[in-house]
């Protein structure tokens, strides 16, 4: 596997792939890999002929206060497992080689009506930071198609309208939330968790579970979503939200729900458990018989 960190040589390689007809799939992350990660790689292995994983820890999607400077930062780790998941490059870029001019000289993007809602709004300014960062890898790599995971599910949609607003040449895929025996979503992020809240922490998807049940049961909307918000609280976590909403472009659906859109519904959440920030999501689809 190559290991590249300017911009230069990596689009020397991609210029030579192009011109052998080589299909390029890009997998985007922050490091600190873990399995989730590379079921990412996988699915790019079965997509294209060359795979690239970034390892880039992003300062533009953290806000004031947040974990940018105690972000775990394992790169020799990362290599070793992309080597050995079958990845063809690593492209690892300093923060001078992503925004030469600064982050305050960054020309930034915004995606109107995506951006600043659930973790947009606990978060100002967090998914700004992400569609810049994705939009300059995008740039940068030039790939067919890029891979992201479900389980940050508002930013797939975020990039998805970012890639079709701009017009941008690349496929942007959906993988699977890969999860833990007992449920928890995998993340870098779990290893925040002490040993209490690593055993407390599989309860927030076991209440997006049974979420979804309520739901399909014909439980109103507002009343799933402050059933599952105490039950969280309860369980010891500190809900940040739980909201119902369409999984076609996260609207919130309507009270008698009559379209397609309005019945093929997501359930998100995101809370706090310790130093832990964690989100999840389910997919729930209504029976037609409810609307």
């Amino acid at each position: 596997m190559e290991h590249i960190e300017r911009l230069k040589t990596l689009r020397g390689r991609r210029s030579a792939w192009r011109q052998a007809g080589l299909r390029v799939a890009l997998v985007p992350t922050m490091g600190h890999l873990h399995p989730g990660h590379l079921s990412l790689i996988r699915e790019a292995r079965a997509r294209a002929d060359r795979v690239v994983a970034s390892v880039f820890v992003n300062p533009l999607q953290f806000g004031a206060g947040e974990d940018f400077s105690q972000y775990p930062r394992t790169l020799e780790r990362d290599s070793d497992m992309l080597r050995d998941a079958g990845c063809d490059l690593l492209f690892a870029p300093s923060e001078a080689e992503v925004y030469p001019r600064g982050r305050e000289g960054q020309t930034a993007i915004e995606v109107p009506g995506l951006c600043d809602q659930l973790c947009g709004a606990s978060r100002p300014g967090h998914f700004r930071g992400v569609a810049t960062v994705v939009a300059k890898l995008l740039n940068m790599v030039q790939p067919e198609v890029a891979i992201f995971g479900e389980k940050d599910f508002q930013q797939l949609l975020i990039i998805r309208r970012l890639v079709a607003d701009l017009n941008l040449p690349v496929e942007i895929v959906g993988a699977p939330i890969v999860r833990e025996r007992d449920g928890l979503a995998m993340s870098s992020r779990n290893s925040y968790l002490n040993a209490a809240e690593r055993a407390i922490a599989p309860r927030l998807h076991a209440n997006l579970v049974a979420a979804a049940t309520r739901l399909r049961a014909g439980v109103s909307c507002e009343a799933v979503e402050h059933e599952t918000e105490q039950a969280l609280a309860a369980a010891g976590f500190e809900p940040d939200y739980v909201s119902v909403r369409r999984r076609s472009d996260l609207a919130k659906p309507a009270p008698a729900p009559g379209t397609p859109d309005d019945r093929a519904l997501i359930i998100l959440a995101a809370a706090r458990l310790g130093r832990a920030r964690l989100i999840d999501n389910l997919a729930c689809d209504l029976d037609a018989s409810l609307a």
